[in-house]
């Protein structure tokens, strides 16, 4: 009996994911950030320790609320793929996923705006828990700010729904989740560095050639997911039982 196991890079390509689409979301997760920390006392805001654990554990919960959604999208993925065979779902949501990230890499590059639409898809579910996460504000402790984080990762955003279509490709429930993880975790540089490293992806956001090499790195993943052979990371392990 001969068992096949596909490396998966799709964990990497989720944190250069994360990282990149900073470029388009530092306003919104620059504002967020200025919401919870202009929210604190004073004395929170001048101790440097105690707000960097504030910042940190907002961040674990707004990761650990994109695992969630993997998780979700792993659960949604066996269900639909029943009427098709496991070759067949998988294929089926490799395409799917292919066009989504196609369409981030050209709505980066400015080629297609449209592509912003996406984000009402979660709009409705947004409008539910978005009273939550108000009623945490002014946030007094790293509880409060985890799950603070929590609720506001859930805010609607084409690049979080682009990273979640990869998640659903990877075949398990558990690869979906770590996929998610992975992409919380290339946004952290930019959400965590509120001086520097925003400052320098704000800088690099403006700068055009800049932009569309990323877009062209969205594009590039989005031809992997649809032809999964080209990808020179992917190699197969044969055993024999």
């Amino acid at each position: 009996m001969h068992l096949y196991l596909d490396f998966n890079a799709s964990y990497l390509a989720a944190f250069a994911m994360g990282l990149f689409s900073s470029l388009h979301c530092i306003g919104m997760c620059g504002s967020i950030i200025g919401t919870l920390t202009y929210s604190l006392k004073p004395e929170l805001r001048n101790d440097k320790r105690r707000l960097f654990g504030i910042v940190l554990n907002y961040n674990m919960g707004r990761i650990l609320s994109y695992a969630c959604a993997g998780i979700l999208v792993g659960i949604l993925e066996s269900f639909l793929s029943l009427p098709f065979t496991q070759g067949q779902a998988h294929r089926l949501l490799q395409l799917i996923s292919a066009i989504v990230m196609a369409g981030a890499g050209l709505y980066l590059g400015g080629w297609f705006p449209r592509f912003a639409y996406i984000e009402k898809m979660g709009a409705r579910f947004w409008k539910l828990i978005e009273p939550f996460g108000r009623r945490l504000i002014p946030v007094q402790s790293r509880t409060q700010a985890f799950l603070f984080g929590m609720v506001w990762g859930w805010l609607p955003c084409g690049l979080i729904y682009t990273a979640l279509a990869l998640a659903a490709t990877t075949g398990s429930i558990t690869h979906s989740a770590l996929t998610m993880f992975a992409f919380g975790l290339g946004t952290l540089p930019a959400v965590m560095g509120v001086g520097i490293m925003t400052s320098i992806l704000a800088r690099l956001s403006k700068i055009r050639h800049f932009k569309h090499a990323v877009a062209a790195l969205f594009i590039i993943f989005a031809l992997l997911a649809a032809f999964p052979w080209l990808n020179p990371m992917r190699v197969e392990h044969i055993m024999t039982f």
